[in-house]
């Protein structure tokens, strides 16, 4: 499975983490720097998937993924939260229509399980233009990988 996936993190050493762990399992990788830059980029790379950290400068995670759920053309677009969330920021990312969440610090095979999971989902409701046209009975409830300790 191959595809499309913008990942969204402040921190470049994330960015790069994340790119080279999926790029390594054959997925295009697009990176930003904040939410900002993530609005700009989205439209212009057209990705299958989104990952994005919460806490970042300009325009933070939460608030960049409900401007993607309020904008037609990125309404049915996969996200998935990848940051040291709290509980009230889990509920928050459901509230505006997260797709999935992976917590910081993480396990590279569970970012690829993730990425896999929502590329699957952007596949089955693909139009012909390849973005996401599903409906609300494909809203998944974000998953909540925690840490474990591999020692």
């Amino acid at each position: 499975m191959s595809g499309r996936v913008l990942v969204v993190d402040d921190s470049e050493v994330i960015r790069q983490l994340i790119r080279v762990n999926l790029e390594l399992e054959g997925f295009e990788v697009v990176t930003a720097a904040d939410g900002a830059e993530c609005l700009e980029v989205v439209r212009r790379v057209r990705p299958d998937v989104v990952t994005l950290d919460v806490v970042m400068p300009r325009l933070d995670g939460l608030r960049t993924a409900a401007r993607l759920r309020a904008t037609p053309d990125t309404s049915r677009l996969p996200i998935a939260i990848v940051s040291a969330c709290t509980p009230a920021d889990l509920d928050l990312g459901e509230t505006v229509g997260v797709d999935g969440y992976l917590g910081k610090p993480f396990d590279p095979a569970d970012l690829v399980a993730l990425v896999r999971r929502l590329m699957g989902l952007a596949e089955q409701s693909a139009g012909p233009s390849g973005w996401r046209r599903a409906g609300p009975s494909d809203a998944v409830r974000p998953e909540r990988t925690e840490r474990t300790d591999r020692g």
